[in-house]
């Protein structure tokens, strides 16, 4: 998260920051990780809100994020409209429309990218 913690101090004032917390991605009644695991997370899939936004507040700790994290609703309705599974950036410009759209993550997770799309949009 650093380079986005970067970004996130940089442009504020100027950019919106959020994340938004979609099913999770590896819950202990799917598919596992053995790192997940090995780290001591070990989360079933939430099955209400508020059990999301528990998940959702022990990742924002664990990440040790300052960017406010909004929950998607349990019908996974912005996961589904953005392709946001498991992890991706998007920027929406001053227009409203989508400015920029990362490639999946977690290897397509470049803050770099977004960076130039927001000096761009910004410019």
């Amino acid at each position: 998260m650093g380079e986005l913690e970067e970004l996130y101090e940089r442009h504020a004032g100027e950019v919106a920051f959020f994340i938004v917390y979609i099913r999770e991605a590896h819950p202990e009644d799917g598919w596992v990780l053995a790192d997940n695991r090995r780290d001591g997370i070990e989360l079933a899939d939430p099955v209400s809100l508020d059990e999301r936004a528990a998940a959702a507040e022990a990742c924002a700790s664990r990440l040790e994020t300052r960017i406010p994290i909004l929950l998607d609703g349990l019908d996974d309705a912005v996961a589904s409209a953005y392709g946001g599974w498991p992890d991706r950036l998007y920027l929406i410009g001053l227009d409203g429309n989508v400015a920029f759209q990362g490639e999946v993550g977690p290897f397509g997770f470049k803050p770099a990218e977004l960076a130039h799309a927001i000096a761009t949009e910004l410019a």
